[in-house]
């Protein structure tokens, strides 16, 4: 029988963890024909088929799981070793991180500078997008960590907490002294799959109060200035409109909320790569910072 490289073995991992040749390929940085290319290959120096066809699915057989639940501790190990003994100093490869917007302002910059001075090996990829989104990418393998906003409930992910951000409602100074919410301002929110649109309705009808309709806007830092420029109210996350309520620039119009968001990172609770491993560990380090409560 002809030798069996790693990145065969590798290749088989990521196509039993992720489900599609597709994922696998994305993963592992490469394109479709080649992940069935190196299938091919495994499948003719074992003289055994490791897929079979179900419908339109292509589905390991019994055989190739048990090959796979054999073998992926073994590479799990070497691998292992391999970047202990050098205390990670050649960890290398593309880790491709997903965040929210709120969690990328308010703890992601310093986490990132951290990678680069004591991982220099490894090449970040960072997108910001939705919490819904981020869950869907990290599951399909399309993402490795994500940053979101929680709690998160899955079987396939593991989380680590890393804080809250508080929130507060605010406006242009002169707004607010007009009487806050009580006073007839149109209300901004993020879109209603964000946990700040759920806050904003929560407050109106905790105060009695009714809009005919609650202006939307998918970025943050946008909603920060469209209200900063006195067309209206929002629920902010106080971290990213601190220097914005010292200066002046904005105000806070109604006692702040009483919950603040609270952060995860998460990745796959199968990942086994020790570099995104190594990572999920430093993140879960991370530590938010609160501000006082106030109003």
């Amino acid at each position: 029988m002809k030798r069996i490289a790693l990145f065969h073995l590798e290749t088989l991992m990521w196509i039993e963890r992720l489900g599609t040749f597709a994922a696998a390929a994305q993963r592992l940085h490469t394109t479709q024909p080649a992940i069935s290319a190196r299938v091919r290959e495994i499948e003719e120096q074992l003289g055994l088929a490791l897929f079979q066809r179900e419908g339109r699915r292509m589905v390991l057989t019994a055989r190739a799981r048990r090959l796979i639940q054999a073998c992926e501790p073994l590479c799990h190990e070497l691998e292992q070793a391999l970047l202990d003994a050098s205390d990670f100093a050649g960890a290398s490869g593309t880790v491709r991180i997903g965040s929210g917007e709120i969690a990328a302002a308010s703890c992601l910059p310093g986490w990132v500078q951290a990678i680069e001075r004591e991982r220099p090996g490894v090449t970040m990829e960072i997108e910001l997008d939705l919490t819904a989104r981020l869950m869907q990418d990290l599951l399909a393998g399309r993402r490795d960590i994500v940053f979101l906003a929680g709690p998160v409930a899955s079987p396939g992910i593991q989380t680590a907490p890393i804080g809250t951000v508080a929130l507060v409602w605010a406006a242009n100074p002169a707004l607010a002294a007009r009487g806050g919410l009580t006073a007839d301002l149109p209300i901004w929110s993020l879109p209603d799959h964000s946990p700040l649109h759920a806050v904003t309705h929560e407050t109106l009808d905790a105060a009695g109060i009714t809009r005919p309709r609650l202006h939307t806007c998918n970025n943050v830092r946008m909603l920060i200035e469209i209200v900063a420029s006195g067309r209206g109210a929002a629920v902010l996350p106080e971290t990213m409109v601190r220097e914005d309520l010292a200066r002046g620039r904005l105000a806070e119009c109604h006692p702040r909320p009483g919950r603040a968001l609270a952060f995860e990172a998460a990745v796959r609770a199968r990942e086994r790569d020790p570099v995104i491993l190594d990572l999920f560990a430093r993140a879960a380090d991370l530590r938010i910072e609160s501000a006082p409560r106030s109003l």
